[in-house]
């Protein structure tokens, strides 16, 4: 803020900030806004009145967004913003004046209706010097770019001081950015706003199948459209030139499967009409009863999909709880509790990824990480040198140079689909699987961790970056055996965990996160410890039972082969002294004395019960 401020008062009239996803371009842009308003700076230079100001995004989503930030601060006087919609302008005929922030899209001010002919575009109802001050939001994809229609809007409005707002910044791709604003007065990279504790870390699961490619073959049907014998169909063309429904059903199962249900999700999918099979199958598969629980939001769904979006970012609510979409949700979505994001489109430009992985880097109370589910390789955008958040000095270019070739270009619609070419479209291929083939696709997923820098990190460090240090209660792994193997000693152990921070919760939360779920909490902290591989439950149980077998009588095999059962179903909590009492009544039907008969006076039955869970953590040989 004071970067900008000083460029103001300096007479600077061009000025560019560059911020990272998540790290409040909103909110800095409404100090800013706020201060001139406050001082009543204007570009007379005489404080005789507030400034007139104008947020300009390209997005109907970050100008709502914009205007429900504004006023949820409750700084500016009563009717001081005004949200300039077409309808109201078409019912009107005028643009409002009586305002002192105005926020629009571009799209919205280069409308208009047609006078003698021509077209007259709302924007130029008003004199040329009426706004002060001009905010553009993601400029880097709007009224900054040289071959954009939309430059028109900040070229009529010169006099006024224009501020530039962006995450990615497109300098060898794109020079226009830096040609209009100059280089930003202040830049807050990806890696400072982690370092700082702004945005969240993640882990990515990789996902692929067998059926991430196709090639036709005799025993399946063709439903619709025409298939391109011997061709090999990949990733790119699915869901534009061919469709196998199979194939999108055994993605959606594989994700619904992996995540909490209840937690916030994104899922890109290829296009609108992609997003609307995938919103179709989630509401399927999933396991909750509510009818709304996924819905798609796209440029089609217009103000309906709009209402939807609104309650999904309302921290308050859980439905809906999965929200599909092809282009628009890739930026400028501030929904801080999501958890996880799916990917299964292409993910072609750097500038695209970043923001995508934006939606999920916002922090929210209890939300340590979330996850990307990537079925399309996209986790290789890590290993670009441009993904380490710091913008690249432009290469100069001399006379005769070419500029460097760009990225591939955005949608022109940003909240349309990604074909835009305006080329004629041929019938998509429809397909059906063979019998047999559906239950023959197969899957593999990789876990990998990730600092948000794009760093990629062991489990054992993601964890103490989300939890800090485990306490250092043992010396080696020899003592934390040793102590585990008993339930006296591993009560007090979790008791000492539990006072450090380390409680249950926490610990659960951990075992899912290295993908335990199935393993004891023992594993847990050896594998943050020691980086020791987990065990499943079933194999420690199969291990004891070896040992159960040689040195037990029937009855007393009879007897821990149940109480295994139980530690292999809910985990080790049903090993703790406190358990023993209501197993036996449960095995014995609340008959204490047939336990006794069988098992023998009660210090024995005890001393038989915390005696063999030692077999349960034995080092391997």
């Amino acid at each position: 803020m004071k970067r900008v401020l000083e460029a103001i008062t300096s007479g600077q009239n061009r000025i560019l900030l560059t911020l990272a996803t998540g790290t409040g371009k909103t909110s800095i842009a409404f100090q800013i806004l706020w201060k001139l308003f406050a001082a009543r700076w204007n570009l007379s230079g005489e404080p005789t009145r507030r400034p007139r100001i104008l947020f300009l995004a390209d997005r109907n989503n970050l100008a709502d967004q914009a205007f429900k930030d504004f006023t949820a601060f409750a700084a500016f006087e009563e009717n001081a913003l005004a949200r300039i919609e077409p309808d109201d302008l078409r019912k009107k005929g005028r643009v409002p004046t009586n305002a002192s922030v105005f926020l629009t899209i571009f799209q919205t001010f280069m409308s208009g209706p047609t006078v003698d002919g021509k077209p007259s575009p709302w924007f130029g109802q008003y004199p040329a010097d009426f706004f002060d001050f001009i905010v553009i939001d993601e400029c880097h994809r709007g009224g900054a770019n040289n071959e954009s229609t939309w430059r028109g809007i900040l070229e009529f409005f010169a006099p006024a001081v224009q501020l530039g707002l962006t995450a990615t910044p497109r300098r060898a791709g794109n020079t226009d950015t830096y040609a209009y604003f100059g280089d930003p007065v202040f830049t807050y990279s990806l890696k400072e706003g982690i370092n700082d504790g702004f945005l969240t870390p993640f882990r990515v699961k990789q996902i692929t199948t067998t059926l991430d490619e196709y090639v036709y073959t005799p025993d399946d049907t063709v439903v619709e459209g025409e298939i391109e014998a011997g061709k090999l169909y990949k990733e790119a063309d699915f869901n534009k030139i061919i469709e196998i429904k199979q194939r999108e059903q055994q993605r959606v199962e594989i994700f619904l499967n992996q995540i909490d249900q209840r937690q916030k999700t994104l899922v890109f999918c290829a296009t609108q009409d992609h997003a609307l099979a995938i919103r179709d199958l989630i509401n399927q598969l999933k396991t909750s009863t509510d009818p709304n629980y996924c819905q798609r939001v796209t440029a089609n769904d217009g103000e309906l999909g709009n209402t939807w979006l609104r309650a999904f970012q309302d921290n308050e609510k859980t439905i809906p709880t999965i929200l599909t979409t092809s282009q628009k949700l890739s930026t400028g979505v501030d929904a801080r509790n999501v958890r996880n994001i799916v990917l299964l489109r292409p993910v072609n430009s750097m500038i695209e990824f970043k923001q995508i992985i934006g939606r999920g880097t916002r922090l929210f109370d209890g939300k340590e990480y979330f996850t990307i589910y990537d079925f399309v390789k996209a986790h290789h955008h890590f290993s670009d040198p441009e993904w380490d958040g710091e913008p690249q000095e432009p290469e100069p270019v001399g006379p005769g140079q070419a500029l460097p070739p760009p990225e591939p270009p955005e949608p022109k619609d940003p909240d349309g689909d990604d074909d835009t070419s305006g080329q004629p479209q041929r019938q998509k291929a429809r397909i059906k699987l063979g019998d047999g083939k559906e239950r023959s696709i197969q899957h593999m997923m990789v876990t990998s961790f990730w600092h948000p820098d794009g760093t990629p990190m062991s489990s054992q460090q993601f964890l103490e970056l989300l939890y800090g240090k485990l306490p250092e209660f043992v010396k080696d792994e020899a003592e934390l055996r040793e102590l585990w193997s008993s339930p006296d000693t591993r009560r007090k152990l979790l008791q000492g965990l539990e006072e450090q921070g380390f409680g249950a919760a926490q610990l659960a939360e951990m075992q899912m996160i290295i993908n335990a779920a199935n393993s004891d909490l023992f594993d847990v902290l050896a594998h943050v410890a020691y980086a020791l591989q987990p065990i499943p439950r079933e194999e420690r149980a199969a291990h004891a039972r070896l040992y159960i077998h040689s040195k037990c009588t029937s009855k007393q095999q009879l007897f821990l082969n149940f109480v295994l059962q139980h530690y292999v179903t809910l985990g080790v909590q049903e090993l703790a002294l406190e358990k023993l009492t209501p197993l036996l009544q449960l095995r014995y039907q609340n008959s204490i004395a047939d336990a006794v008969a069988d098992l023998g006076r009660p210090e024995d039955i005890g001393q038989l019960f915390s005696g063999f869970q030692r077999y349960l953590y034995e080092a391997s040989a």
